[in-house]
């Protein structure tokens, strides 16, 4: 029997298989490259939509904040608005009660007495006056409490002084009151009940 010497047939099919494990190695390499360079781009193309989308949403809610800024700009007007119309209507109320506030004044004061100045401070109102005698002073401060338009008289200040004029001599008590302005409440119109068989 012949003897087949088949070292080269066996070295030849090591080397065919490490060419084919380096080129299946080779292969996979760039198929892995080529993957990552897919994954890279999609991965950049969705963080550049992203970053786009973030763009849009930052514009928007720039916009956004500048309409609430006019709408609490508006609000600010509104609330200084309908302030300035509050007092306007307080005004407009009050005016009669200045009228009476006046005419209560000159009705209250009693014979003797005499106001030399008066400042009102909200609804307070301090009088400088002088009487011929502190009874005179107690009658006035009856006369405000009885009074619709004026209540809560406090004396803070009394002093007596002797006046010499002409030779006579005049006692002259003055004083300082306080008091409160009163407000009316206006009675509310009631609605007229229509007759029957009326239209």
């Amino acid at each position: 029997m012949a003897h087949i010497n088949l070292l080269p047939w066996r070295a030849e099919i090591r080397k065919q298989q490490q060419k084919d494990f380096v080129a299946a190695i080779l292969l996979g390499l760039g198929l892995t490259m080529a993957l990552m360079v897919l994954v890279h781009f999609d991965i950049a193309s969705r963080a550049e939509y992203q970053a786009e989308r973030n763009r849009y949403l930052e514009s928007e809610i720039a916009v956004l904040d500048k309409r609430i800024k006019e709408i609490e700009d508006l609000e600010a007007k509104k609330k200084r608005l309908l302030a300035k119309m509050e007092v306007i209507q307080q005004l407009q109320a009050s005016r009669p009660e200045i009228v009476h506030l006046f005419d209560e004044l000159g009705r209250t004061i009693p014979e003797g007495v005499y106001l030399s100045d008066l400042i009102q401070t909200d609804k307070t109102i301090t009088v400088n006056g002088v009487a011929q005698s502190n009874a005179r002073v107690s009658a006035y401060m009856r006369n405000l409490e009885s009074s619709a338009w004026l209540k809560s008289p406090l004396l803070s200040i009394i002093e007596t002084r002797i006046d010499n004029r002409d030779s006579k001599k005049e006692r002259q008590n003055k004083f300082t009151l306080q008091m409160k302005q009163a407000t009316i409440e206006k009675p509310e119109a009631k609605p007229v009940a229509k007759k029957k068989g009326a239209p």
